[in-house]
């Protein structure tokens, strides 16, 4: 068969669920799903047509800001099969994906499927996690990544993932990570997610509740025995700009005067001006929680608290607390994410007045006088 690969579009619709229907049992798109995959997601539909009928689809996702794409559905019509067509949706998937600057791509595939799981092996994908409970049926889940541009993966980034409860526990939720990835087996649950944020919040933002700011998490931290350094390029209160009534600006001020007291009579290492040598903290054994700019990543203009998990010369790895469900993302595609050096430098400044801040964290016995940074 000669099949043409092109972009769905909205006439594809009455194929497209025919073709669910038919390839599953549980877990089938929506026509609401698809025509929001076809008009406005940041996603990409590939159909095979033969002979004036659409044969098979490859849905690709894509993570805003970085550079992983996911693949969410392979389908292909039952008298299609047999005729190379699962392996040349990949392919085409694999190229859409290098088309938007991804350099991985993930799937998950059923531990019964024992046809996909041939075809996403043969063709360099590597199983790296297996989820319980992941489909509408509760059976199994294998999930598989692959580099699609060549270059031996790292295998390192074994920090444990949590992911916040509430909008404004980005900072905490990081901070449970970096601990718990220094002291194994340590439990990660809502009260001291939510207890971390009443020690580390800086009461008022734009709306809502406070976020955590860098001098609070570095405390929080702190108190629980763990060596700190705590970087920010500019002095006084974070975030006052963000809000309009001065009374709150005012209790804004006396909680980061507190904080800063604080600071200054325990041993969490403060630094303002020097260099960000990721490299080097990650080698030193330090978990570094780095405040970026959301923009990036989801258009909205708020900060936003994630944790390194690595690095090499191409990218740093984040887990990124937030998952957004309204985008099909899941707790897997916001763990390890791959961000290019360039735009993790653009992503972590932040506002008018080019903010920079991290909190790392060591081991008690770790050195942290590493003053060449």
């Amino acid at each position: 068969m000669e099949f043409l690969f092109r972009n769905a579009v909205a006439e594809d619709l009455a194929s497209l669920l025919a073709l669910e229907n038919q390839c599953f049992e549980h877990d089938r798109l929506s026509p609401r799903s698809f025509q929001w995959m076809i008009k406005r997601a940041h996603a990409s539909l590939i159909v095979a047509q033969y002979q004036g009928r659409v044969m098979g689809y490859a849905l690709l996702l894509f993570h805003r800001g970085t550079s992983l794409a996911r693949l969410y559905s392979i389908a292909i019509a039952p008298d299609a099969r047999g005729h190379g067509l699962g392996k040349r949706l990949l392919a085409e998937a694999e190229q859409k994906a290098r088309d938007h600057d991804c350099a991985y791509l993930r799937l998950e595939v059923r531990t019964d499927n024992a046809a996909a799981i041939h075809l996403y092996e043969g063709a360099g994908y590597r199983r790296f996690a297996q989820v319980d409970d992941y489909y509408e049926d509760h059976a199994q889940a294998l999930r598989y990544e692959k580099r699609i541009i060549e270059r031996q993966l790292d295998d390192s980034r074994l920090v444990p993932y949590y992911q916040q409860t509430t909008e404004f526990t980005c900072g905490p939720a990081c901070l449970m990570m970096a601990m718990a990835a220094l002291q194994p087996g340590r439990f990660l649950g809502r009260l001291e997610e939510v207890q971390l944020w009443r020690e580390a919040t800086t009461i008022f933002m734009t709306s809502g509740h406070g976020g955590c700011s860098p001098q609070g998490l570095a405390l929080a931290a702190f108190r629980r025995g763990f060596r700190v350094r705590l970087q920010v390029s500019i002095q006084g209160p974070l975030f006052l700009n963000g809000v309009r009534r001065e009374s709150k600006r005012d209790v804004m001020r006396l909680v980061h005067e507190a904080f800063c007291a604080e600071l200054q009579r325990s041993d969490v290492e403060q630094l303002s001006s020097s260099p960000f040598d990721m490299p080097q903290l990650l080698a030193a054994g330090g978990q570094p929680l780095v405040l970026i700019s959301n923009y990036r990543l989801t258009r909205t203009k708020a900060p936003h608290w994630v944790l390194v998990t690595g690095c090499d010369e191409d990218f740093v790895y984040l887990h990124d607390p937030d998952i957004d469900h309204s985008r099909h993302r899941q707790a897997l595609d916001c763990q390890n994410v791959p961000v290019s050096h360039g735009q993790f430098q653009r992503m972590r400044v932040f506002g008018g007045s080019k903010l920079r801040a991290a909190v790392v964290l060591f081991h008690r016995e770790a050195s942290t006088r590493q003053r060449g940074e």
